[in-house]
C-alpha cells in the first residue's frame, strides 16, 4: 500500500510523532540508512525527540542506492553535472507520493495549477536526463491545462512574446527558471510584468559568474519589471519543496521541517536565529530517507521559515566518510 497520508499538515507535536515513527521505520528497512546509524553508535530505542534523529550525511546519494529493502525502485533521479561520477542519485519507489508531494505544495503556497499558465525556462536540466524538477514542472505544465504551457529551450523570442501577452490578458503566469537563463531574458528585453510570478530555481550551472541572491533578484526585478522574485529550494535528495515568497526567506511543505546543526558537531541542534548547517525531514522521502543533512548553510526563524546563508566548504563537512566505498 502506497503511504500517502503522510502529506498533509501537522501541528508540532504531531509532526513530532510521525517524525519518530517515520525514523524508526526507516532505520529498520533503509539499510544504508542502518549501517550508517551503526557507524555512529546510534541507540534507535533512545530517539525519543525530533532532535535525536541522526541526519544522513547527503553525500551518501552519491555513493549508495537508498531506498527501503522492500521495494523497488520506477524512476531514478539525478543531480545536475557533467558526468554520472559525482551526480547525487535518488532511487524513487513510489512515483506517486511525489507528485502527491509537489502538487500539494504548490496548492499550499499558489493554488490550483489550473489556475495558472505554467512557463519554464530550464535549459540545462532539459539537456541532462533524469531531472526531478523537470519532472515536477512537466506535471504542472499538463495540470494548467492551458494551450500556452509549456517548456523554453533557447527560444527566448518566443518567451518573451507570449509573456507579455499572457501578462497583458490578465491571466496569471508562472514561470520556472534556472538563473543564467532568465538573465538571458531580460538582457534581451526589459520587460514589465503585472500578472506574472517569477519563480528562480537557483544555478548558474557554470553557465555565469555566480551571485549572491539579494543582488540576482534586484537584476530580475528590474529587468521582469516585477516587485518580487520567488525562489524554490528543492533538490535530487528530496521530494518536497520549500518556497520563498519574495522576501528571501523559505517556507516549508507543511510535511518538512528544517533544523539547523552545529558546524563543528553535526549532531547538535541549535536555535533558532543561530547559523549552521541545513538538516532537513521531509516525510516525502518515505521510501529512501527522510532525514537529511545537506551542505547548505542557514538558519531558522519561530515561524517556521528559514533562511540559506551559503554552502559549506569541503574541509568544513563532518562525518561524511564513514561509509565510503
Amino acid at each position: 500500500m502506497i503511504n500517502l497520508d503522510i502529506i498533509q499538515s501537522y501541528s508540532g507535536q504531531s509532526f513530532e510523532k510521525k517524525a519518530l515513527e517515520i525514523f524508526r521505520f526507516q532505520a529498520k528497512n533503509t539499510l544504508v540508512y542502518r549501517e550508517y546509524l551503526d557507524k555512529i553508535n546510534c541507540d534507535i530505542s533512545g530517539v525519543n525527540h525530533l532532535t535525536k534523529i541522526p541526519f544522513l550525511p547527503i553525500s551518501f546519494f552519491k555513493t549508495h542506492q537508498i531506498i527501503n529493502q522492500n521495494s523497488d525502485y520506477q524512476l531514478i533521479f539525478k543531480s545536475s553535472g557533467t558526468t554520472n561520477i559525482g551526480r547525487s542519485q535518488h532511487f524513487i519507489a513510489r512515483p506517486e507520493l511525489y507528485e502527491m508531494s509537489f502538487l500539494s505544495g504548490f496548492k499550499h503556497f499558489f493554488g490550483n495549477p489550473q489556475d495558472y499558465v505554467i512557463l519554464a525556462l530550464l535549459p540545462s536540466y532539459m539537456e541532462q536526463q533524469h531531472s526531478s524538477l523537470v519532472y515536477m514542472v512537466n506535471l504542472l505544465i499538463k495540470e494548467s491545462n492551458h494551450s500556452k504551457s509549456g517548456f523554453y529551450l533557447h527560444n527566448y523570442e518566443e518567451l518573451i512574446q507570449n509573456l507579455e501577452l499572457l501578462d497583458a490578458s490578465g491571466k496569471k503566469v508562472m514561470l520556472f527558471g534556472v538563473s543564467y537563463a532568465l538573465l538571458d531574458v531580460v538582457e534581451r528585453k526589459k520587460l514589465k510584468l503585472k500578472n506574472t510570478i517569477i519563480m528562480e530555481t537557483g544555478g548558474m550551472k557554470g553557465r555565469r559568474k555566480e551571485m549572491i541572491k539579494s543582488e540576482l533578484h534586484l537584476v530580475l526585478k528590474t529587468g521582469f519589471g516585477t516587485d518580487k522574485i520567488y525562489s524554490e529550494y528543492g533538490m535530487t535528495e528530496l521530494l518536497s519543496q520549500a518556497y520563498s515568497l519574495g522576501d528571501e526567506l523559505f517556507y516549508p511543505a507543511p510535511w518538512m521541517k528544517i533544523l539547523i546543526r552545529e558546524v563543528e558537531d553535526p549532531f547538535q541542534i541549535l536555535p533558532n536565529g543561530k547559523s549552521g548547517g541545513i538538516n532537513v525531514i521531509d516525510f516525502a522521502n518515505y521510501y529512501s530517507c527522510s532525514f537529511i543533512e545537506t551542505q547548505d548553510l542557514g538558519k531558522t526563524f519561530a515561524n517556521g521559515s528559514f533562511e540559506i546563508l551559503g554552502r559549506f566548504d569541503h574541509s568544513d563537512i563532518r562525518g561524511c566518510n564513514l561509509m565510503v566505498e
